[in-house]
């Protein structure tokens, strides 16, 4: 049996010679994140946010304006004592105000330091984002090369099948059946490798476009590939991460605050408002209506702005009835965004559970249908199998074979979408899967 499996192995290793350029899934992730524009978009809008949360701030500084003129009048009259000819006046103030007491702009510088937390919230959860759709893409190529592989291998196989039959009808120990059931099942295998080509292309242009790499060919799983359980295995431990860690929890959770504040703000429509304020003036005047001497003025002013609102007709009665319904609703946003972000990490626990196990059954079914594969070569030998059950022995093999690669596939993606789930996934975590990689 080992001698029979020998040709099939080597064809398949030689499958999985790694190209020049092979890059790992780090480097294509890297690729990834300086060309994908969804990714310098989300990267574009936290900067943003970071600039518009600083100008919430500005309500607490000071404010200082510096404003100048010129007017020139010139007066003519038929009357020499009224014929004035030409005065005027240069100025140019100096002006600066200073918040004392303003609680709404209070308010509003510090929901301009939650929008901080919101925009890298927002940032973190693009970031992961680019990593789940990069390592979907990647192992999508590996996937769909392996299913290629493993259709040459089985066109080889029904190839040399054929041609068997073919020489057994020649030689007539064997019917026309047989050798019609082979070029049959060798027709399909044909349409099948197209079809597998086109897949591979077609997944291979998606990779390329995603890291803006052309030609972009990502290293295949070393050989045996041994993938680690889910630790913690306890789904509650990852449930309960997620609440701290999730960027979705966390933005509710900032969208909860920003709200009360936004009542405080509302609240403050009733409260008086301090300014501190000061100005200098200086004016040269050049005669006037009146004299014609030259003469300046300096002018300086320190006070304070005191306002209270008295009556506003019930708006600010009504705002603030408005904001706290809002609070409301971002209460219950969060509570919705902590559910959510639960059942999402639960789902994503058990299928990696699930993925587990069925790569254990697949390797299992693997070695039982080469077993079945060998056993069906020796009784169409013999005699006692028809070269049918050859020729489905063979594809019950390479469809299990498929199977199994892609079941490894999506336990690795499935682990990278647990840490997704629940918010904890990093860049860091690509490693992990980065050391299965062929070296």
């Amino acid at each position: 049996m080992i001698l029979r499996q020998l040709p099939l192995a080597l064809a398949l290793t030689a499958a999985f010679v790694l190209p020049a350029q092979a890059q790992s899934l780090v480097e294509l992730f890297d690729a990834a994140r300086g060309f994908d524009a969804s990714y310098q978009s989300a990267k574009s809008l936290f900067e943003a946010n970071l600039a518009k949360a600083e100008q919430a701030k500005a309500g607490l500084l000071p404010t200082v304006g510096l404003a100048m003129g010129v007017n020139r009048t010139n007066v003519s009259s038929d009357t020499t004592q009224f014929d004035r000819g030409s005065y005027g006046n240069q100025s140019a103030t100096l002006s600066a105000s200073q918040p004392l007491y303003r609680p709404a702009n209070v308010a509003t510088a510090a929901q301009g330091e939650k929008s901080v937390g919101v925009a890298q919230a927002q940032l973190q959860a693009a970031d992961q984002d680019l990593i789940v759709r990069v390592s979907q893409v990647y192992f999508d190529v590996l996937a769909s090369n392996d299913s290629l592989n493993f259709v040459k291998a089985q066109k080889s196989a029904v190839s040399e099948q054929l041609a068997s039959a073919k020489r057994n009808f020649e030689v007539g120990t064997a019917t026309i059946t047989d050798t019609r059931e082979a070029q049959a099942r060798f027709d399909l295998v044909l349409a099948q490798e197209i079809a597998a080509e086109n897949d591979l292309r077609v997944k291979k242009l998606a990779l390329d476009q995603l890291t803006g790499k052309a030609g972009a060919a990502p290293k295949p799983l070393a050989m045996p590939v041994v993938i680690a359980p889910v630790a913690p295995a306890d789904v509650t431990a990852w449930v309960a991460q997620s609440e701290a860690m999730s960027p979705a929890v966390r933005q509710a959770q900032l969208g909860l605050e920003v709200a009360q504040l936004e009542t405080q703000k509302a609240q403050a429509g009733n409260k008086p408002t301090l300014d501190l304020t000061g100005s200098y003036n200086i004016t040269q005047n050049n005669g006037s209506s009146n004299t014609t001497q030259d003469y300046r003025t300096n002018v300086a002013q320190v006070g304070l702005s005191f306002n209270l609102p008295l009556f506003a007709g019930y708006a600010i009665q009504n705002r603030i009835k408005e904001t706290l319904s809002l609070e409301d609703k971002a209460r219950s946003d969060l509570d919705a965004a902590k559910r959510g972000v639960a059942q999402s990490t639960r789902t994503a626990f058990f299928g990696v559970e699930s993925g587990l196990g069925q790569v254990k059954a697949l390797e299992a079914a693997e070695a039982s249908s080469q077993s079945a594969l060998d056993a069906t070569k020796l009784g169409y030998q013999v005699g006692v199998r028809i070269n049918i059950d050859v020729l489905n022995a063979q594809t019950a093999l390479f469809d299990t074979k498929a199977k199994l690669a892609k079941a490894r596939y999506d336990v690795l993606l499935g682990g990278l979408k647990l840490r997704q789930a629940n918010g904890s996934l990093k860049a860091d975590d690509l490693n992990a899967v980065n050391a299965l990689l062929a070296k």
